[in-house]
């Protein structure tokens, strides 16, 4: 097994020769703009891979990330922006600073809601930060909007703005598709039927966050799950010798429900 200093320096000087003269035209292009598709794109295959529960999909998927990581790093040491060794550093003082019950003893015993109410804190207070007008501007605007719309509602819910119990929550789901029901039947428009769907898109990644459940995570299981019913619906359909329209969908409907149980 390969020593982790010696396996990032290899990383890191790859992505150099890759980017420096005489290395790959592809990779000299790339910036950090036409690198961030990419980047969250790593990331949810590796969640796909820790949900599979696959530790061999997962090491691989890690080193996508780690490519990522070190790559958008290089550029912008490329730049003269700062380093990869600054980047580090920065992570390694930030876990320090906000870990003092660990490598300050401060409250060694303390249980786990407290850590996070501490990391919260120190935060806020640490120096050059820029001073934010509000809670929810901690959330930044690049992250997808379902998992934007997540964060969002837990910063909410932390100032004391949320649902007292589930009820809530699910009433709020109902009425929402109600609106979305009354704008289509009212023939509104395609920004009103818009802004109807992303109120009832909004309510329910409420209830996932209510009950614990990343929405991303939740949704991302299901595309797999649909992927593979459709696949194999795909398949049946082919081997009965019929096409795939919709003249054969109470066919295809029965091999989806075949699928079911696979």
């Amino acid at each position: 097994m390969a020593h982790c200093s010696d396996a990032f320096k290899t990383l890191y000087d790859i992505i150099i020769r890759l980017r420096g003269p005489g290395g790959c035209p592809w990779d000299r292009e790339q910036t950090p703009s036409s690198l961030r598709g990419s980047l969250i794109e790593e990331t949810y295959e590796c969640i796909e891979a820790i949900d599979e529960q696959d530790p061999a999909h997962i090491q691989e998927e890690l080193g996508d990330l780690f490519l990522m990581a070190v790559s958008l790093a290089c550029i912008h040491e490329e730049q003269g922006l700062f380093s990869t060794a600054d980047a580090l550093q920065t992570a390694c003082e930030k876990l320090i600073r906000r870990h003092p019950h660990v490598f300050a003893g401060e409250g060694s015993n303390l249980d786990s809601p407290t850590v996070l109410e501490n990391w919260e804190k120190i935060k806020a207070a640490e120096k050059g930060r820029k001073p934010k007008d509000s809670i929810l501007d901690a959330v930044s605007a690049g992250i997808p909007p379902l998992d934007r719309a997540n964060e969002l509602q837990k910063k909410a819910a932390k100032a004391g703005f949320d649902w007292p119990d589930i009820a809530g929550v699910t009433e709020k789901i109902h009425e929402e598709l109600g609106e979305v029901q009354d704008a289509v039947a009212n023939a509104g428009s395609m920004e009103k039927i818009e802004e109807e769907l992303g109120d009832l898109l909004f309510s329910i990644v409420n209830i996932c966050r209510f009950l614990g459940v990343e929405p991303s995570v939740a949704l991302n299981r299901t595309n797999s799950k649909f992927i593979k019913r459709f696949k194999y619906m795909e398949k049946c359909m082919k081997e009965s010798g019929h096409e795939m329209k919709q003249e054969n969908l109470n066919l295809m409907d029965r091999f989806w429900n075949d699928a079911k149980c696979e």
